[in-house]
């Protein structure tokens, strides 16, 4: 050893001589003194470790490609191969030029993309490769995915989300899609993941870049991301060895130090190498870290070390992979030398490729003379070049291809992308506390629920998805006071704290924050929930009278949707702490929470549907729109209980001034009868009040000794009961052609408080002479079938006379209250903004009005905008619950409205041989080939259609759920373009071809 120093102190003066005239470069004095670097490092690695992996061996093809290649270059080429420069594709022709020359002049042997986009980085990666007389590596830090550094690319959770994550399958199938993006992207190297254990909270630079603090989660881990990564043949690289967890500096800004033995080292920061070594890890990132323990010289950063790179990693460890140093330009490890003696003592120091240097050209220059001296012997560089070369090969670099430019951005932004998202968040939410099993909230009927926003970024997709479930008040007020007497009124208090996903800012609470929580959930029901890495609860001192908390994690779109998912129910809490939280909580700690069966959303791919076919439902809805068969349209698809697709189209009107928005409610006309009053029909039907075969007088008894009372539910359900289609009561209230102030008045009244439009109230109890023209209806001779709305007119009368309650009053607390279905009502101007309610029509007819907010059909507004055949105004999510419910055979949020049996009942066709297609109340697939569905939908779906342009769907073989709104009515109830060119029908069409065989 002693004559290997004695070799370096001549190198260095002889060095200081012959520089100048050699090279060209001044050398100043070094600030660090090299001692016990080899003169070689050969086969340094301990052949007799026990169970060293095996996995970097080459065919016999292999080795000899690589032995060609080393024997064809010369030593510029062959040093050129441990260099791989920074190149950015958001820079100008400087910055790309200067690669240019480092590649055709100084040979360098690979590039490590940071900032810029896809298809910029991908051309100049062609441009650069054509440069280059042997293939470049091309790496990148894509630790969250190709995002990190690039734009217009997929991002995937940070590792600490993942690490929340039980099931590692999910875990490897991220590797996969990174893999499979970074080699679309003609990359071969991801330095990535974080191997390192962060049991150090204050850690400014690893933080939520590792998956925790328990050494054996932080392993499995990393093992499942590897393989998933390394099985679309791209290298993964572990990092920052040996171990940058407890550390409370960052090493791009100064060298952080490591107090520990190495006893503990090899306990804990070692163990993830162990094992990830012998699964087959590519490579490893030597960090730059002050290690004592490892390195007596004081201040000496680990990735010149020999005794951290060659001794332990390679020696000790067994690692035969290839070692990179960490970026050369960075603090911890520049700012101990100049650039050119850094490279040199890095790679004597074992490592294989020497990344982001500086001043390449004169480090080229040290690396020849070093050789020429002996002091770098052949057999040490053949050692690292041909392990380059070897990795070359595997890579498939041996018969390169230039990357393709089409398709590029679709490729890398693959809808399946989104699908995997949903899953990875799905797992990963975790509950810490869920006091009186708050969560899921499940009783909606008897909760009063508030928003309030904490936090400096987005919150828009959390609010409008807690919306879907319940009505939300979003509660804001600078004053903390007068904000809680705005909270007094409600059950429980949503706290969502939305901190930015931009990288290493800072998401801890500030004072201000922390008392504002502490003093909500002193005084009201609260759940928290956390859009932020965990360590932003470090500064609550005590969680006691916190009800609910949850940490999301992240505050990205996803991550919004899927926690209002949890918190009402429609999937379970699976996440566990990746770290613990002072004494409050514990690595591993997470609660399970119910699952309800409530509407939940996802990617189609998760249902087995395809999105491209999918997306075809755009171009239909927006051929409706262009030729104005209607002006605006929602449509929502849902299957096994997942909201898969949900857009609205249009505009309220022709004039194009309000958009439609999935919130907006429109006049659903006939869809009423499933939507309410069929429903509250199936509860009587399951409390045994009624059957299938009890007569229409015995139900009502204003139907004894008329033409109708022998008629049995089963057939007046079926449309087989002989009524007219249906009446128009509207003529017996004009005079001539004006109202009659007989029936009519233009301000509301005692007796005259039933409004139909604008300045128009009808008389109470015009229902009384509806029903008594119904009586006297004629009743067909022949049994056939014949659609009327008179059906639902009549059952309306029935539940109201039975029940003691109006039919708007009934479903609401029956149903819409613990549905969820807070955007559905009769006569909607009543609870709802009229700006969120498409108009149906002009009506210059009857009403010679505009009508908004009150129902079109006229026969309804004769009952005061409520009636049993119409009357219903909602939105495609809130017509989608009850079509769930329904699927579900009368069970939604884990409550069963009615039993199973009864929902078979009535989804059966008893007539289908007598050529009559209807269920009982439930329309159904036509039997000919004219009808409702598309022709696809199987004989045991069922749904209805209306005639403002509505249609509401649901099929038990497919679990599929179809709803569709429109106004197609407005201006005027002309032609039916929509049903003529079967928009409808051809979108659900769509639907059916969309689904994955």
């Amino acid at each position: 050893m002693k004559k290997i120093g004695i070799r370096i102190v001549l190198f260095y003066v002889l060095f200081l001589f012959v520089a100048a005239s050699c090279v060209g470069t001044k050398i100043n004095k070094p600030k660090v003194i090299l001692s016990n670097i080899p003169s070689k490092t050969g086969n340094s690695v301990n052949d007799d470790l026990k169970n060293a992996p095996t996995l970097f061996e080459l065919s016999p093809k292999g080795t000899k490609w690589v032995d060609s290649v080393y024997t064809a270059m010369n030593l510029d080429e062959r040093i050129g191969q441990l260099f791989m420069v920074a190149a950015y594709s958001n820079k100008d022709t400087v910055h790309f030029n200067a690669i240019d020359k480092l590649i055709t002049e100084n040979k360098i042997g690979g590039l490590i993309f940071f900032q810029g986009g896809p298809v910029r980085q991908a051309n100049l990666a062609n441009r650069f490769q054509s440069k280059s007389k042997f293939p470049l590596f091309i790496g990148t830090d894509a630790e969250w995915g190709l995002n990190m550094r690039l734009d217009s690319t997929s991002r995937y959770p940070w590792n600490m989300t993942l690490g929340a994550i039980q099931d590692m399958k999910l875990v490897e199938r991220v590797g996969v899609q990174m893999g499979e993006q970074s080699k679309r992207l003609g990359i071969q190297f991801n330095f990535a993941p974080v191997l390192d254990i962060n049991t150090n909270p204050r850690n400014p630079i690893i933080g939520f870049r590792s998956f925790g603090e328990d050494k054996y989660k932080v392993t499995e881990h990393a093992i499942a991301f590897m393989k998933g990564f390394q099985s679309q043949g791209v290298f993964s690289t572990g990092k920052h060895f040996p171990g940058h967890g407890d550390t409370e500096t960052d090493s791009h800004k100064g060298l952080p130090t490591i107090n520990f033995s190495k006893e503990r080292l090899e306990e804990v920061e070692f163990y993830p190498y162990r094992k990830m070594f012998h699964e087959g890890l590519s490579s490893v990132m030597v960090g730059h870290l002050n290690v004592p323990s490892l390195e007596p010289r004081p201040n000496y950063p680990s990735s010149i070390s020999f005794n951290v790179v060659t001794t332990i990693l390679q020696k000790e460890l067994g690692f035969k992979g290839l070692i990179f140093t960490d970026a050369l330009n960075m603090k911890g490890v520049s700012n101990s030398n100049i650039p050119s003696e850094i490279n040199f003592e890095a790679f004597m120091a074992g490592n294989d490729i020497l990344l982001f240097p500086e001043n390449v050209p004169a480090a080229i220059d040290k690396f020849k003379l070093a050789y020429s001296t002996n002091l770098i012997p052949e057999e040490r560089l053949a050692f690292s070049v041909k392990k380059i070369l070897k990795f070359k090969y595997k890579a498939g670099l041996n018969s390169y291809k230039p990357i393709a430019i089409a398709n590029l951005y679709k490729d890398l932004n693959s809808t399946k992308n989104d699908a995997l998202q949903y899953e990875l968040y799905e797992n990963a939410l975790t509950v810490l506390k869920n006091k009186a099993s708050l969560l899921p909230i499940k009783t909606l009927e008897s909760q009063k629920i508030a928003y309030v926003k904490m936090g400096d970024d987005k919150n828009d997709t959390f609010v409008s998805t807690l919306k879907k479930y319940a009505e939300i008040t979003v509660i804001s007020d600078t004053n903390l006071d007068s904000l809680q007497v705005k909270l007094k009124p409600f059950t429980t208090v949503i706290i969502g704290y939305h901190k930015s996903d931009v990288a290493f800012k800072n998401g801890d609470l500030n004072s201000d924050e922390l008392f504002k929580i502490n003093y909500l959930a002193r005084n009201n029901n609260v759940i928290l929930d956390i859009f932020a890495k965990p360590y932003s609860l470090l500064s609550i001192a005590n969680f006691d009278d916190i009800e609910g908390l949850i940490v999301s994690y992240q505050n990205s779109t996803i991550a919004q949707e899927v926690s209002a998912e949890l918190i009402f129910g429609a999937i379970e809490a699976k996440g566990k702490l990746p770290v613990s939280i002072n004494t409050s909580f514990k690595v591993n700690d997470g609660l399970a929470t119910e699952k309800l069966n409530r509407l939940g959303f996802t990617a189609p791919e998760n249902v087995g549907m395809n999105p491209e076919i999918l997306s075809k439902i755009d171009a239909l809805a927006q051929k409706a729109i262009n030729s104005r068969m209607t002006p605006g349209i929602q449509v929502l698809v849902a299957r096994k209980g997942k909201v898969i697709y949900q857009k609205s189209f249009g505009y309220h009107t022709y004039n194009k001034d309000l958009k439609v928005l999935d919130s907006d409610i429109y006049d659903v006309a006939s869809l009423t009868k499933i939507l309410a009053t069929l429903p509250n029909v199936m509860q009587q039907y399951d409390q045994e009040k009624i059957n299938m075969e009890t007569t229409l007088g015995t139900m009502s008894p204003i139907f004894k000794n008329s033409n109708k009372e022998n008629i049995h539910f089963k057939e007046l359900l079926s449309h087989y009961a002989g009524l007219v289609a249906g009446i128009p009561f509207y003529k017996s209230t004009m005079d001539k052609s004006n109202f009659s102030e007989k029936y009519f008045r233009k301000v509301s009244e005692d007796q005259f408080s039933k409004q139909l439009g604008d300045s128009l109230f009808i008389r109470n109890d015009f229902h009384d002479t509806i029903m008594k023209m119904i009586i006297k209806s004629k009743l067909a001779v022949k049994k056939e079938y014949k659609y009327s709305d008179l059906t639902f007119m009549i059952l309306k009368d029935y539940l109201e006379n039975t029940t003691g309650k109006k039919l708007d009053d009934l479903i609401q607390e029956n149903f819409y209250r613990s549905l969820g279905m807070n955007n559905s009502s009769f006569n909607p101007l009543t609870k709802f903004d009229k700006n969120r309610i498409p108009p149906t029509e002009t009506d210059t007819y009857f009403r010679r009005q505009l009508l908004q907010g009150y129902v079109n059909d006229l026969s309804a507004a004769l009952e005061g905008g409520v009636s049993g055949h119409a009357g219903v105004f909602s939105n495609a999510m809130d017509v989608a619950k009850i079509m769930q419910l329904y699927l579900q055979k009368g069970s939604y949020g884990n409550h069963q409205y009615f039993s199973e049996k009864t929902f078979n009942d009535f989804n059966t066709c008893y007539f289908c041989a007598e050529g009559n297609r209807r269920g009982v109340g439930f329309d159904k697939p036509q039997l000919g080939a004219e009808g409702p569905t598309c022709g696809c939908a199987s004989m045991t779906s069922f749904g209805h259609t209306g005639y403002t342009g509505t249609m509401a769907w649901a099929d038990p073989d497919t679990e599929i759920v179809y709803i569709f709104l429109s106004n197609r009515t407005f201006p005027i109830a002309a032609e039916n373009r929509l049903s003529k060119e079967n928009i409808r029908e051809d979108i659900q069409e769509i639907i059916y071809d969309a689904i994955i065989k």
